[in-house]
């Protein structure tokens, strides 16, 4: 357990740094035109997981079960990415997002 913080910790320092160096400055999406796609785009992610997720307990299926979390997380994630690419680009965000995302990700598949 102390080896995982430990990681944790170096992997946001590092991502910290990254940021840095990129010039990547932080603005929300909701100040822009995207603030309803965003919501909207949200929305219907979370509800195709609920209905994804009342079907695996229905079908017992563990596999699916297993694999719903990470692939919640890649569509937020990639969602993110999109709407920050179409309408934060100059502020360059979306590189923070899909670096961040690739750093969880790793994470989670290497202890999962």
């Amino acid at each position: 357990m102390v080896e995982f913080l430990i990681i944790l910790i170096a992997l946001f320092v590092l991502f910290f740094f990254v940021e840095k160096r990129l010039g990547i400055k932080r603005e929300n999406i909701s100040g822009s035109p995207g603030k309803t796609v965003e919501r909207r785009g949200r929305t219907i992610i979370l509800v195709l997981y609920a209905a994804a997720y009342i079907f695996a307990l229905i079908m017992g299926s563990d596999i699916l079960l297993q694999w719903l979390w990470p692939l919640l997380f890649i569509g937020l994630m990639g969602f993110q990415a999109i709407l920050e690419w179409k309408y934060l680009r100059e502020s360059k965000q979306y590189l923070s997002t899909v670096i961040g995302s690739v750093i969880i990700m790793s994470i989670l598949f290497t202890f999962y």
